[in-house]
């Protein structure tokens, strides 16, 4: 295949599950980083070529001209991947210069950055008549009341920007008891230079937590999609998926695909839900514009994602497909599900037994592979390094 794959960002599992389901199919696959460490993603055996680049975002101009020098550089346009949201906000605010240079999903300059906007995306889901958790806006009229008769406590403070937040915070929100602690959590993102949003908790412990993931295609259609249920998170309750099953949910497609076409979005998307344990309905929480942390358990259910849009975008066709049953194969990243694990276990939400019990499925590892072996033993590697340094300071 003449087109090579550019993946950006290795110092995570994402950007190994793409590295995988490419390099996998015999496409050329091209790592870019600003630094080597613990980029362990890319001692996989399915990269071809590695790159280091300047930082995207200490050094925008540089990184800029870097992508666009190693793209007039080849015989035909690679296709770019980018495996986190700053990658995803980099080729946002320069997707018409980088369109130049790369095949890219998106056509619209800015589009990816709107719908990663918490606010924006309540409003847009508002518009098209799809439910989100109850939100109010600080300096709004009437913000205190709207929060104390339609949000209540406890609540969350969410961002606009979850990358610039968690770089600030490391949390992906803050959660309010009182209007004191709230005040003070807007202050302290105000502070920051972040704009946030104050939601309503809906109720449900963890597992209420979906996904729907899919894949859009140029003519605007949804063609490829299954559905997922969250199991574990970390940090617990409002984290990152650790363990999380491929569970056929009907209702998901009727509400996502709809709403991701009537956008106008393009590529693959993730759109999160969280089941209301009160009244069974499904809530907008988010949606993941990049490639996500359940790509090894999506390829493993029979979708291959990344493979998708390098196939559409260098003129192939790709049909379409639905995993409309079970599957039992579950996602899991040992690494922070042990973590979750564990105060899962010290807050009683779970019991030992019951985390024991669930490991016992055919599951889709984060990081290991019986065929890729390398980039878990390089991650092994990197928590020894780390623990020593703990242990020495």
């Amino acid at each position: 295949m003449k087109n090579k794959a550019v993946i950006l960002g290795t110092n995570y599992y994402i950007g190994l599950s793409v590295i995988r389901c490419l390099g996998m199919k015999g496409i050329h696959t091209v790592a870019m980083d600003y630094e080597q460490v613990n980029t362990y993603a890319a001692k996989s055996k399915y990269l071809t070529e590695r790159h280091i680049m300047p930082h995207y975002r200490n050094e925008e101009e540089a990184a800029l001209r870097y992508l666009i020098d190693y793209g007039r550089r080849q015989l035909t346009k690679p296709v770019l991947f980018p495996c986190a949201d700053p990658y995803v906000e980099f080729i946002d605010r320069h997707l018409d210069v980088l369109r130049a240079y790369y095949l890219i999903n998106m056509t619209e300059q800015g589009f990816w950055s709107s719908v990663m906007d918490k606010g924006n995306l309540h409003r847009l889901a508002v518009q098209h008549g799809v439910r989100v958790p109850e939100t109010a806006y600080p300096g709004e009229p009437g913000f205190e009341t709207n929060v104390l008769n339609e949000i209540g406590f406890p609540c969350i403070v969410k961002p606009a920007d979850s990358a610039m937040f968690v770089k600030a915070f490391r949390v992906k929100m803050f959660k309010c008891h009182t209007f004191e602690e709230l005040d003070e959590a807007i202050k302290k993102a105000k502070s920051a230079g972040l704009e946030v949003v104050v939601q309503r908790i809906v109720p449900g412990f963890d597992d209420h937590m979906y996904t729907f993931d899919a894949y859009v295609n140029q003519s605007g259609k949804v063609t490829h999609w299954m559905t997922c249920q969250k199991l574990r998170q970390f940090p617990i309750n409002f984290g990152a998926s650790t363990f999380t099953r491929q569970k056929h949910v009907p209702e998901l497609f009727e509400i996502g695909a709809p709403f991701l076409e009537a956008i106008g979005y393009l590529g693959f998307g993730e759109v999160e839900f969280k089941k209301d344990a009160s009244n069974g309905q499904f809530y907008l929480i988010e949606i993941n514009v990049r490639t996500t942390t359940l790509n090894v358990l999506l390829n493993k259910c029979g979708i291959n994602f990344p493979l998708l849009a390098y196939m559409e975008l260098t003129g192939s066709e790709i049909g379409a497909k639905a995993v409309q049953q079970d599957t039992g194969i579950v996602f899991n990243y040992l690494y922070e599900d042990l973590l979750s694990a564990r105060d899962y276990v010290r807050t009683k939400q779970l019991s030992r037994r019951q985390v024991l019990r669930s490991y016992f499925v055919r599951q889709a590892p984060a990081i290991w592979s019986m065929d890729d072996p390398a980039p878990a033993f390089h991650f092994l590697l990197m928590l020894i390094r780390k623990l020593k340094r703990r242990l020495i300071s």
